[in-house]
């Protein structure tokens, strides 16, 4: 790369870190639902991509247990056509996905989004929520909370030249436990997967809870995570599991 070309990639980089460009892609979060047991949660990220405009689908099949995908997932759809509907991709990945929802129930068991906060409210506080996880009124026993810290880890090597703050993580705390306060460390991140492509920062965005008889109560952390995109920040979704 030459000194003028590596001048102009540098100022371009500097636009965008300077909010030069607004139009970043934050995907859509829905929930599909929980096995019977809750041992399999899934759910669905769909947009538009920045840059090129193509629309995807994206659908994630959660082994509860082990904290890992569904063998054979997730399913990644993003139709390279500008003039492909955001409905074709999600058609497209719903087929796909058709065969573990029926084998799994996940549409019998949609659980509670016991608190979803995405990015919009300008007053939230981004790295704590808290939440009642029963749908009923009274609501028995007391709340949960959740809190997210950001922690330092190295960058992947793509992204030294994205990312001047350095290299981020994040771990989850379970804070507040049926009305009474705790301290234990959920989720704590290693290093820094490829798939999150380069991370500006995290968000505890949301709860999802799943009570089914006979089997342990099981709770979803959702954290919505900030990374470089081409026209801006995209967000894209992390499901954590957990037994409180």
């Amino acid at each position: 790369m030459t000194a003028p070309v590596r001048a102009f990639a540098g100022l371009v980089l500097l636009l965008l870190l300077a909010g030069g460009a607004t139009a970043g892609d934050f995907s859509t979060f829905r929930p599909i639902g929980f096995s019977d047991d809750g041992s399999v949660f899934a759910f669905e990220e769909f947009g538009i991509q920045d840059g090129s405009g193509f629309p995807y689908s994206n659908i994630y099949f959660i082994d509860t247990e082990k904290d890992a995908f569904l063998a054979g997932t997730p399913i990644r759809i993003r139709l390279d056509d500008e003039a492909a509907g955001l409905d074709d991709a999600r058609a497209e990945s719903r087929e796909k996905a058709r065969p573990l929802v029926e084998r799994h129930r996940l549409f019998s068991n949609p659980g509670v989004l016991a608190a979803f906060n995405p990015m919009g409210e300008i007053t939230a506080d981004r790295h704590r929520i808290e939440y009642l996880p029963h749908a009923v009124e009274p609501t028995p026993g007391g709340s949960y909370a959740l809190a997210l810290d950001e922690i330092a880890l190295d960058l992947p090597e793509k992204c030294t030249n994205l990312t001047p703050e350095g290299g981020k993580g994040f771990r989850l705390r379970l804070v507040r436990r049926d009305g009474e306060d705790i301290d234990r460390t959920i989720h704590e991140d290693a290093r820094i997967p490829d798939s999150r492509h380069c991370p500006l920062s995290y968000q505890i965005a949301g709860a999802m809870t799943h009570h089914a008889f006979g089997s342990d109560p099981v709770h979803i952390a959702l954290v919505l995570v900030r990374s470089f995109g081409f026209e801006g920040s995209d967000g894209r979704w992390i499901a954590v599991p957990f037994k409180p």
